[in-house]
């Protein structure tokens, strides 16, 4: 089949949307390929049409476990043979996975960076038909990106395993120095870019200044009338702001990584739905959601960079109608997010506690662990060790951020059997065990594919139909599987955390003191580009976005705060700057007065120079001194 028709046929659109197209013919021809979509733009579309036009199989490189599970599910709906390996999966079940890659269907094959690295995977992939390597989420590779973590830097090892196999890189949010980073570390050869501009222009940015954030967001709220967001940064106040809102009858609901799996999925569906209007959350909820018909999204707290606060900002409006993406401000904002940014980064004697009291808590002997996994309760093991939970939740991330484990949040993973056994076996067992032949064949005619893989099963579906409790059920399964006819892997919903190498002394955790301070130093100078964004009042917001991604050629987008203010002063663009870029050069030489100001602008006339510069003191790019001269900003 054709490209074109492998659309239709599995996602039933007739055409690409803009670049999909120019990627996924860039891919085929075996070109090393970078893509930059925005969110929402269509980016899985661009590696799983070419794996389905090919032999084969796609390696889906991601660090998103949700995601994963989610486009795992719905290519299975829609026919298309794709698994998943992850953190959150069992030893037997990652086995099966890889091994029916190696000689099964499998299409496409999700693998977490951590995952990808070990030695069974390693194996395997010599043995698998590889067609593809897709890296989603590519800006994680560069120490420069926002979100940096050093198991991606081994992705670019797996190309010595399968020569000639091209890469897709793809991103949402990348500045021009991160772009040039992922080529590099992927080795890139022959590579191209096909890049969207991130313009959006349905959306307009506005950031209000309120001390009163609560009743300003019900006005914008009520005002909207529409699907929103809500983002904040912790959980308590998630509730707090959806009680709020209730009180006040607009249609809100809470969600935040806490949430058991069934609550957060029933409140996302019922928000998807429109049952739900608002949703307050953490930055937990976004990851592959794609309701096209968000009309705003309202950040109460500052974000720490503005690649976050760009893609938070772009689940607002992918219907291509007017959207708006409202940052709300106080003055203690910026105090709080610095002081929130170095309670990120605790002392490194710290975090060589928490990794010494981790390895206690599992009891791991030094030089064991690589690759297990556990369920993680972070308030107990706090509780245990005598830790307060956000220092070593924040120690932990800065240890999954140096590659030494993994976090994973809660994940619904249902009960699933495999049944090794052959039939012939399976007969005889069933022969010389009469309690457990009504078991075996329910099971057998209730789940198809059970002998191939692991399958999702319910407990309490088998005891219904046999008259059992899901804990005879459960049992029965275990003893079954203690006499080697079945694996068995009881469902789970609970955060876990893996050792990505062997545990070692704490006094041989190596972290680089001057790595320590860079990513410090990175993620300082992120907010403080975050904080000049919130701060800014002379430039139009969408420009400022732009600029910081590299587009430096855009237009005033003439709706957001700063340009209504400036549509105010009755100019056009090109006036406003051409008398800027005179006065500018001026008055950071030397102080001057507004005559001599409006002298340099002839022939513009002085009231034009006069309603810039009056604009240009409002916004306080402009200093008044006490002698009546006026000079500019030294800051800028």
């Amino acid at each position: 089949m054709t490209i074109q028709q492998i659309l239709l046929k599995y996602w039933g659109y007739a055409s690409f949307r803009p670049l999909q197209e120019d990627i996924i013919e860039s891919v085929l021809a075996g070109k090393d390929t970078l893509a930059l979509l925005p969110t929402g733009g269509g980016k899985s579309i661009t590696f799983q049409v070419p794996a389905l036009a090919r032999e084969g199989l796609c390696l889906v490189v991601s660090p998103l476990i949700a995601l994963m599970k989610d486009q795992v599910d719905r290519l299975r709906s829609m026919g298309i043979p794709a698994a998943a390996l992850h953190s959150g999966m069992y030893p037997e079940e990652m086995d099966r996975v890889i091994s029916n890659a190696k000689y099964g269907n499998t299409k496409l094959l999700y693998v977490s960076p951590e995952r990808l690295v070990t030695t069974n995977m390693r194996l395997g992939l010599e043995q698998m038909k590889v067609n593809l390597i897709a890296v989603d989420e590519a800006h994680c590779i560069s120490q420069w990106g926002y979100d940096f973590r050093p198991p991606y830097l081994q992705i670019a090892e797996i190309r010595a395993y399968l020569p000639g196999i091209p890469v897709l890189a793809l991103t949402a949010t990348a500045t021009p120095q991160v772009m040039t980073d992922i080529q590099e570390k992927l080795k890139f050869k022959n590579g191209q870019v096909f890049q969207r501009t991130f313009e959006r222009e349905n959306l307009t940015y506005v950031v209000i200044r309120d001390e009163d954030k609560l009743n300003r967001l019900l006005r914008i709220a009520r005002k909207l009338n529409g699907s929103g967001v809500v983002y904040v940064r912790n959980r308590k106040q998630t509730r707090e702001i959806a009680m709020f809102l209730k009180k006040q009858g607009v249609s809100a609901d809470f969600y935040h990584a806490g949430l058991d799996q069934k609550t957060r999925s029933d409140r996302q569906q019922s928000w998807t739905l429109g049952k739900t209007s608002v949703i307050v959350s953490t930055n937990a909820f976004g990851m592959g959601i794609d309701k096209p018909d968000v009309r705003f999204v309202v950040h109460l707290d500052l974000p720490n960079c503005i690649e976050a606060y760009f893609q938070e900002a772009g689940r607002g409006g992918r219907d291509g109608k007017p959207a708006w993406a409202v940052l709300l401000l106080e003055k203690a904002d910026i105090l709080n997010a610095r002081h929130q940014l170095e309670q990120e980064y605790p002392e490194l004697s710290m975090i060589r506690s928490v990794y010494q009291a981790l390895g206690n808590y599992y009891q791991l002997p030094v030089g064991t662990g690589k690759d297990e996994t556990f369920d993680f309760d972070l308030f107990r093991f706090s509780a245990q060790h005598g830790f307060q939970p956000l220092v070593a939740f924040n120690s932990l991330k800065f240890l999954e951020k140096e590659g030494y484990i993994l976090l994973s949040d809660a994940v619904k993973n249902p009960s699933k059997i495999y049944i090794k056994a052959n039939k012939e076996e399976l007969y005889r067992f069933q022969v010389g065990n009469e309690q457990y032949d009504l078991l075996i064949k329910a099971l057998l005619r209730s789940y198809t594919g059970i002998m191939t893989d692991f399958t999702e099963i319910s407990e309490q579906a088998i005891g219904t139909k046999l008259d059992m409790t899901p804990e005879q059920v459960a049992s029965a399964l275990i003893y079954l599987s203690k006499n080697g006819l079945l694996d068995y892997l009881p469902h789970s919903d609970k955060p876990r955390l893996s050792f990505s190498t062997e545990r070692l002394d704490a006094k041989d955790l190596y972290i680089s003191p001057e790595n320590y301070r860079d990513r410090k130093k990175e993620a300082g100078e992120r907010l403080e580009a975050m904080i000049h964004y919130a701060e800014s009042t002379h430039k139009c917001r969408s420009q400022l976005l732009l600029s910081y991604f590299g587009e430096t050629n855009s237009k005033r987008c003439g709706k957001c705060d700063v340009c209504i203010d400036r549509n105010k002063l009755s100019l056009n663009e090109a006036e406003f700057d051409q008398v800027t870029d005179i006065i500018k050069p001026l008055l950071k030489e030397k102080p001057c007065s507004l005559e001599q100001l409006a002298e340099a602008a002839n022939p513009i006339p002085d009231d034009k120079v006069i309603r810039v510069v009056q604009w240009l003191i409002d916004s306080g790019k402009i200093i008044p001194l006490d002698d009546g001269n006026l000079r500019w900003k030294k800051a800028d």
